[in-house]
């Protein structure tokens, strides 16, 4: 069982940086490919970002190059640096942990965090 919880969301200026925390508990965080996927208003959940335990990085096309994945694996935590953010990237973004890179690509993972706010205004 792991259980995720996000923090760091909030409003941001265009242009802007946000980092996004996603704390996991339970010893089998390791196992899992952790990542963010985002939801905004009338869209369907879409993937932004995994990475593994071997830190290998994926990113959706439309933040490669702005946004960073990385995770502690002694602290459980993965972050998302956000930066040159655009309004296009308001959305609710969620953690999720799964035991692959196409589970978290399609929004199938086995874990879910609630979900933080991200409110980028033009």
């Amino acid at each position: 069982q792991v259980q995720l919880a996000e923090s760091g969301g909030g409003l941001v200026q265009a242009g802007g940086s946000l980092r996004l925390s996603c704390a996991a508990s339970g010893r089998t965080f390791r196992y899992y490919i952790m990542g963010w996927l985002r939801q905004a208003p009338g869209k369907e959940r879409e993937f932004v970002a995994a990475i593994p335990w071997s830190g290998v990085t994926y990113y959706a096309d439309s933040v490669k190059g702005r946004f960073t994945i990385s995770r502690d694996n002694a602290k459980n935590t993965v972050y998302l640096q956000m930066n040159s953010l655009k309004p296009e990237d308001t959305a609710v973004y969620y953690c999720a942990a799964a035991t692959s890179i196409e589970l978290v690509r399609a929004g199938l993972a086995d874990y879910w965090g609630q979900g933080t706010q991200v409110t980028v205004s033009s």
